[in-house]
């Protein structure tokens, strides 16, 4: 299997495949890269690996809020201590960026979309931010996808339902849910309501098959919680937040 070096952008989530991540971007280290990749000639793909930072293990003070004069200016592997590899989940995803456009103060808004699976080999904190070695993993069908992806459509339009009080409010039309297994195993990873570690572990999956059985568990878990409940407010699944840097 052949490797590639990728620069690499740490966040507080999960990139999956064929799904769209909008990035605000306010670091030194990622507008260096971010101004790097905008560089490139137009018809040369702009990617970037995506990884999520293992919780707890980011001690940057970098957040967006903190006064200027108290923020202090972070190098390529500030706050991930002296080996950054340990502080990140080591199978991430490639972004595209479609879109960098710098603002007037020259922070970026970016809108990457996610490619195909990695697993992270090496980091290097050599230049202005973190590169990579990185090597591709493959999507494997695995056994009975094809089964597993229609209990998946049932079990999330009612779990949707459910999430939105019993609505015909959904992530997408009934006819514009995917029916290929693992187009449709990303998109229920990144619709549902999960913690950063449970989206990790269906990125992780081996294959598409093991992925919808995960989700199926945890879609049937969380319908029955949520059943449970006195009330939960509507819950609209098709926004995402920006994610700052």
């Amino acid at each position: 299997m052949t490797s590639a070096r990728l620069p690499i952008f740490p966040l507080n989530s999960v990139l999956f495949p064929g799904l769209v991540l909008p990035l605000n971007v306010f670091e030194q280290r990622y507008r260096a890269m971010m101004r790097q990749l905008d560089e490139l000639p137009e018809d040369e793909p702009r990617r970037f690996g995506i990884v999520a930072i293992r919780d707890g293990l980011e001690v940057a003070h970098s957040a967006p809020g903190l006064p200027e004069e108290t923020r202090p200016e972070p190098g390529p592997a500030t706050g991930f201590g002296s080996d950054p590899i340990a502080a990140f989940h080591t199978v991430g995803c490639v972004a595209d960026a479609a879109t960098i456009r710098e603002r007037e103060n020259g922070t970026y808004e970016v809108l990457a979309t996610g490619t195909t699976r990695f697993r992270l080999l090496s980091v290097e904190a050599s230049g202005p931010y973190l590169t990579g070695e990185v090597e591709d993993l493959p999507e494997r069908p695995g056994e009975g996808a094809g089964a597993l992806a229609s209990g998946v459509l049932r079990a999330f339009r009612t779990y949707q339902k459910r999430l939105a009080g019993a609505t015909e409010r959904s992530l997408a039309g009934r006819a514009d849910l995917p029916q290929e297994p693992s187009v449709l195993s990303y998109l229920v990873a990144a619709a549902a309501v999960l913690d950063v570690p449970a989206r990790q572990r269906l990125l992780e999956a081996p294959d598409t098959a093991t992925r919808l059985a995960t989700e199926l568990e945890l879609l049937r878990a969380e319908t029955a919680l949520i059943a449970k409940l006195p009330s939960v407010p509507a819950v609209d699944l098709t926004r995402r937040p920006t994610s700052p840097n």
